[in-house]
């Protein structure tokens, strides 16, 4: 009987992860390489871990196949309405901080607030003759945030590349994106609204709620936790 626990399988977020696990006492290896998508933990045979990109990890928590994973709480909330309910974020690792954020052309002087924006919004249609474009990799984090704003008068054009750089290109009118800085944002010509933070996200250590939780397996993940101060 073991418990499989997901490592991001590339960069340096797979590189923080392992640090973060040996500094308490637990090596990840990965006799593999680097192609290898499995892992173990030097001298706890309970444990069989797993290498996969951040987002599978949010996804396969989500759904219980996986039991404990490694990725970033912004992932959580994109990939489902659902997710948060999903999963117990059970420890703060101390790296990966970014903001899901608003941010709009400097040029708009006098939009500051969520509700500027919301009037924007509103009669964005009637100066322009279409709605209002929003450029993002975080759709379900943005209809959300946007539907507590109260604004629905929007388009959503999906990211698949720079997100800041839409506006300028002329493929949107504002961005939904994460930062951690600041910096490119502001590079490209835009400002993050002054309650534009919609989301503040750092690396996880998460737990499935939907994984098949046996009083054994709970005293297992019971007895690794205690272990990860």
């Amino acid at each position: 009987m073991t418990i499989t626990l997901a490592v991001p399988s590339k960069g340096r977020l797979e590189e923080l992860t392992r640090d973060w696990f040996a500094q308490r006492g637990l090596t990840i290896t990965r006799p593999g390489g680097a192609r290898s998508y499995l892992g173990a933990v030097e001298g706890v045979p309970d444990i069989t871990v797993r290498f996969y990109p951040a987002s599978e990890i949010a996804r396969e928590l989500i759904r219980g196949n996986i039991d404990l994973g490694v990725t970033g709480r912004d992932l959580i909330h994109e990939t489902s309405e659902a997710g948060p309910a999903a999963v117990d974020f059970a420890r703060n690792l101390g790296f990966g901080q970014a903001d899901v954020v608003v941010a709009v052309p400097e040029a708009w002087i006098d939009v500051t607030h969520m509700h500027d924006l919301a009037d924007v919004a509103s009669d964005f249609r009637v100066r322009h003759g279409r709605w209002l474009r929003i450029a993002t990799k975080y759709v379900t984090i943005t209809r959300q945030h946007f539907a507590r704003a109260g604004i629905a008068e929007y388009r959503i054009v999906e990211s698949l590349g720079a997100t800041e750089a839409a506006p300028a290109s002329g493929v949107a009118d504002i961005v939904v994106d994460i930062t951690s800085t600041g910096s490119t944002l502001a590079a490209n010509g835009l400002r993050v609204l002054d309650d534009g933070v919609m989301l503040q996200s750092e690396a996880n250590l998460i737990v499935s709620k939907t994984a098949d939780w046996s009083p054994e397996r709970q005293a297992m993940l019971d007895a690794l936790l205690a272990r990860l101060p």
